[in-house]
């Protein structure tokens, strides 16, 4: 659970960063998709596994 003051830190990097949190979370979408995009080799399988799952966690939360 996020403490007060990252949640503030969240909350002032998407506003002046995205504007709104679906802005944010089309940014991060973007990113997953780039992932599939990696070059053979530079990750394992598992790295990218558990980025894509970090960043698709933080979509759901900003979705909400």
């Amino acid at each position: 659970m996020m403490d007060t003051k990252q949640l503030e830190g969240l909350t002032e990097l998407i506003k002046d960063g995205y504007g709104t949190p679906d802005k944010m979370a089309n940014v991060l979408d973007l990113g997953v998709e780039m992932l599939f995009y990696i070059e053979e080799g530079a990750f394992s399988q598992r790295e990218i596994q558990h980025v894509v799952t970090a960043i698709r966690d933080i979509v759901g939360l900003l979705r909400e």
